[in-house]
């Protein structure tokens, strides 16, 4: 099988990729080549874990990042099937066929499923001897996990179902052995775990070869489902409100330097447009302030605040126990660890979230049926004035390309490859920059074919830069989904709602977006306008929604 060389392949990802290949911990004959686990949260929130200023419960990932690294300024594709794709393959979504969501439109960019001209971490790593293991959420598609690199598999195939159904979940290859629960005993963020546990001691078995694990949590996505007990902990803190959330978490930020001094805590967010809910001049639209609720509604809403709570810190718990697993065996140290989420928190689709499925209906929940929410037979998500609170201090949420949207909190831990410890690093970074790094530190080349097929190459960047403290290296990223776009290129961004006209945004100044600089620099939204024009053609972006209207003919 024809593959591309490794110097051409580190050339092809830039000078600070290239550099950081000499690094002596890779180059030692005799270093063990690490495993690596990719940990995927669904819909969190910028702000939401303790370690980027959160009030929820999560020690693990606390810890995670007190003997590793925060990025601020990593980036997604603003939605999970976009994201999910682009992790996997390093591409641009819609290069990798995942424009919009796990339905074919029939155009290039947006087929439902990963094309034939993407390869996947797993299919790389396979050829470098490492074991591939998924445990979690798919959503890339009818082409499953086991088609697409995987060894084993147990998750969600689709997109989101019920906590508490174990029949909403799979186990592939057909005939491997699956867990069963006691009933009512199942709960997926548990059972996704387990199953980890139960991979990585599959892996044993083999110990000359290293392992990757997909670890892809579908929480804390809707239906917001928890145990009592877990909730129990979080119903009097939001009770507080959003208002008083937002400015907890923006005061701590500040303090933990997660924050420059020059931003502001923005204003609550506009609940913004979308196919649900798009009131007239939805610019005036805003979250409402806490208090101008009434007491029944302002308890509902804490309950499903609390539940959501309740998901991630059971996540950090299961996270904890992976984490444990790897300490007890000695393979924490030499584990890459990444940690983030595919998109920031979701808004869908008003301010008082919906119940019974996915669309505009709202229960207010009173009285005992409060107890009930997050139960099995419950359906339930949180709404935009919570997810602007997920997202503090920034604007918009999942869907839209402004920095609510597509930027999430990002922990890197490797002890025995990395010599920062609780640092933050505000450097630009992808989610294509995952692919990079993983087939680096792996000693694996890159293909130009794979089984037969011509490959597209890789957009990212690798990270071993960063997790050694070298100077960042100029980027240029692009985003598009459902008309939403934008360009970051170093400290400018050019970013705008679907059919609306471009904004800029000084991002070292200004990362709240609070200050659309367009008329003072035409020249710069000229150029970045060009070359997101020029980006858009080559990776098969349509404009502004026209995969949608496609889609409905």
């Amino acid at each position: 099988m024809p593959v591309c060389s490794r110097k051409s392949f580190l050339a092809a990802l830039g000078a600070g990729a290239a550099a950081s290949a000499v690094n002596p911990l890779l180059r030692a004959a005799n270093a063990p080549r690490p495993n690596i686990l990719i940990i995927l949260a669904d819909d969190l929130g910028f702000s939401d874990i303790g370690c980027f200023g959160g009030e929820i419960q999560t020690p693990n990932l606390d810890s995670l990042a007190a003997n590793g690294l925060r990025l601020t300024q990593f980036y997604n594709s603003a939605r999970c099937c976009p994201s999910r794709a682009s992790l996997l393959t390093g591409l641009y979504p819609h290069q990798a066929g995942m424009g919009g969501m796990d339905v074919d439109s029939g155009e290039r960019g947006y087929r439902g499923r990963l094309l034939d001209e993407c390869v996947t971490i797993p299919e790389v790593l396979r050829t470098a001897g490492y074991r591939t293991f998924m445990s979690g959420k798919w959503h890339l598609g009818k082409i499953g996990p086991i088609a697409r690199g995987f060894d084993e598999f147990f998750g969600m195939l689709h997109g989101f179902d019920s906590f508490w159904n174990a029949k909403s979940y799979t186990r592939l290859p057909e005939g491997r052995p699956m867990r069963q629960y006691p009933e009512g005993k199942f709960y997926a963020t548990d059972a996704i775990a387990d199953h980890a546990l139960d991979f990585l001691a599959e892996s044993r078995k083999t110990p000359d070869k290293p392992f990757f694990l997909y670890l892809a949590f579908n929480a804390p996505h809707f239906p917001l489902h928890a145990p009592k007990d877990e909730i129990a902990k979080y119903v009097d803190v939001y009770a507080k409100g959003w208002d008083w959330i937002r400015e907890q978490r923006y005061a701590r930020m500040k303090q933990m330097g997660l924050l420059d001094a020059r931003w502001p805590l923005s204003p609550r967010s506009i609940i913004g447009p979308n196919r649900v809910s798009t009131p007239a001049g939805y610019a005036d639209q805003q979250n409402p302030a806490w208090d101008s609720l009434d007491a029944d509604r302002r308890a509902d809403l804490a309950r499903r605040m609390a539940i959501y709570a309740a998901m991630v810190d059971r996540m950090d718990q299961n996270i904890g126990r992976v984490l444990a697993d790897l300490r007890t065996h000695g393979q924490l140290d030499n584990t890459l660890i990444f940690f983030l989420s595919d998109n920031g928190a979701c808004a869908e689709w008003n301010p008082y979230g919906f119940d019974i499925r996915s669309g505009p209906d709202n229960i207010l929940h009173k009285g005992k049926d409060l107890e009930n929410m997050g139960q099995p037979g419950t359906y339930h998500s949180y709404g935009s004035a919570w997810a602007n609170a997920s997202n503090t201090p920034l604007r918009l949420y999942k869907h839209y390309a402004h920095e609510g949207g597509i930027c999430t909190p990002f922990i890197a831990h490797w002890p025995a490859g990395m010599k920062r410890k609780n640092e933050i690093d505000t450097r630009l970074a992808h989610l294509t920059d995952i692919m990079a790094t993983c087939v680096e530190v792996a000693g694996a080349t890159y293909p130009k074919t794979f089984n037969g097929r011509a490959i597209l190459p890789p957009e990212g960047q690798s990270l071993l830069p960063a997790l050694h403290g070298e100077p960042p290296q100029p980027r240029t990223l692009f985003f598009e989904h459902e008309g939403n776009r934008a360009v970051r290129a170093d400290r400018w961004k050019l970013v705008a709602l679907a059919g609306c006209d471009w904004e800029l945004y000084d991002e070292e100044a200004d990362r709240v977006e609070m200050h659309n600089v367009a008329a003072e620099h035409p020249e710069i939204v000229r150029d970045l306008s060009r070359q997101w024009e020029e980006w858009a053609r080559r990776c098969h972006v349509l404009r502004a929604g026209e995969g949608e209207k496609k889609k409905k003919k």
